[in-house]
């Protein structure tokens, strides 16, 4: 396993090469998973920082732009507005 940068002890660096070798395979998805979720979030809450004027939903369209291409963001867009004029 490819070791840490310089600024880690190497005692601590073998107990968390350790501790990852010996997790299960449910516990390192479900560390991934965490990872990804928490990426998602600090994502979607940094566009919305960035731009205080918009609401949830165009903040989605602009995550969905930034991350999948505007093409897909566009989709969305125009699929939440069907979605809305129904439930009108």
């Amino acid at each position: 396993m490819r070791t840490q940068p310089n600024d880690t002890h190497p005692k601590a660096e073998k107990v968390l090469i350790s501790l990852l070798r010996d997790a299960s395979t449910a516990r390192k998805f479900s560390q991934v998973r965490s990872l990804s979720r928490i990426t998602l979030q600090l994502s979607r809450r940094a566009i919305a920082r960035a731009n205080k004027d918009l609401t949830d939903r165009q903040i989605d369209v602009l995550f969905v732009s930034h991350h999948y291409g505007k093409e897909l963001a566009d989709k969305l867009d125009k699929y939440l507005d069907s979605v809305a004029h129904e439930n009108s």
